[in-house]
């Protein structure tokens, strides 16, 4: 149990570099530096607003939230700006699979 609890930390940022690499060869807002960081479980994408439509200011905004779940699957939430709330877009993805729908994000759920 033990090497179980000391190797979860060098999981964890194995994968929180995963995803900020991944970050970095989205099709979407390539000029914008998002951030991961903690949330919950799982991990959390902050970007700037640059398209404005949810912070008129162009502040940041969470945009993402990756959650591990069993047998090394994962959930992709998108934020709902309007109801303060995470929606699950994706469910029972290896974590290639919810980063490569993140980063493409052709139906506009991520990126806005």
């Amino acid at each position: 149990m033990s090497a179980v609890l000391q190797s979860a930390p060098q999981v964890l940022a194995l994968d929180r570099a995963r995803i900020a690499r991944a970050l970095a060869r989205r099709q979407r807002y390539k000029y914008v530096r998002p951030r991961v960081e903690r949330e919950g479980l799982g991990w959390k994408v902050v970007s700037p607003n640059c398209s404005r439509s949810v912070d008129a200011a162009g502040g940041e905004i969470a945009i993402a939230w990756l959650v591990p779940g069993s047998n090394g699957q994962w959930l992709l939430h998108a934020r709902d700006h309007a109801q303060g709330c995470w929606v699950l877009k994706a469910s029972g993805l290896r974590l290639d699979e919810a980063l490569g729908r993140l980063c493409a994000d052709p139906k506009r759920e991520f990126w806005q």
